[in-house]
């Protein structure tokens, strides 16, 4: 009987992907901590700013383009198809119903892990799911002795989708933080170019 596969899971609104994003889900796939790593696709969030925060289907286009020729990372957009708001358990359980042969595991940053026991059934997600907790700037890792969690000594990658958003906005060539055929796509489409 085959061994089950790992899969990571690191959730966003990707709004835009950018390299930062398939860095960190490199890092997880080739030192070990996954098989694989899913970008999942947060659907859009009503209290955002729709200036701000492109459609679902302009997002996992994006993520799509990313995706495409990266082994071992992947898309899922399984999140737009389920009730909303979605929460991370309901997406963990619905994603183990669906592929019963496979191991989730949850990838965040150490700024959500710092506010993790407000998560909705956080216990849970670390029982039946394990989480895997990345450094981000300003946020040491604390309470590092948890069950279910693990620290992944990943570089730190101070890039972020609001920096890409606002070069591009100032009309700045972001063409190296973003990858191939995404920042294509963003001009192409005129994207994040309101100044509002």
């Amino acid at each position: 009987m085959a061994l089950e596969e790992t899969i990571g899971i690191l959730g966003g609104s990707f709004n835009p992907v950018h390299i930062g994003h398939l860095m960190l889900a490199q890092y997880v796939r080739e030192w070990g901590y996954a098989d694989k790593v899913w970008l999942t696709l947060s659907p859009q969030n009503p209290l955002k700013s729709s200036a701000s925060l492109m459609p679902d289907m302009k997002r996992l286009h994006m993520l799509n383009r990313a995706t495409k020729d990266i082994k071992g990372i992947e898309t899922c957009d399984i999140e737009l198809s389920m009730p909303r708001p979605s929460f991370t358990i309901n997406t963990l359980d619905t994603l183990s119903k669906r592929y019963p042969s496979k191991k989730f595991k949850l990838i965040i940053g150490s700024d959500n892990w710092a506010v993790f026991e407000k998560w909705k059934e956080w216990q849970r997600i670390l029982d039946e799911y394990s989480v895997l907790v990345y450094p981000r700037l300003g946020y040491p890792i604390e309470n590092q002795n948890v069950d279910g969690m693990e620290v992944i000594e990943a570089p730190i990658i101070d890039i972020s989708s609001t920096f890409v958003r606002q070069a591009v906005t100032q009309g700045r060539d972001v063409s190296f933080f973003l990858p191939a055929g995404v920042y294509k796509y963003i001009i192409d489409n005129k994207l994040y170019q309101n100044k509002s």
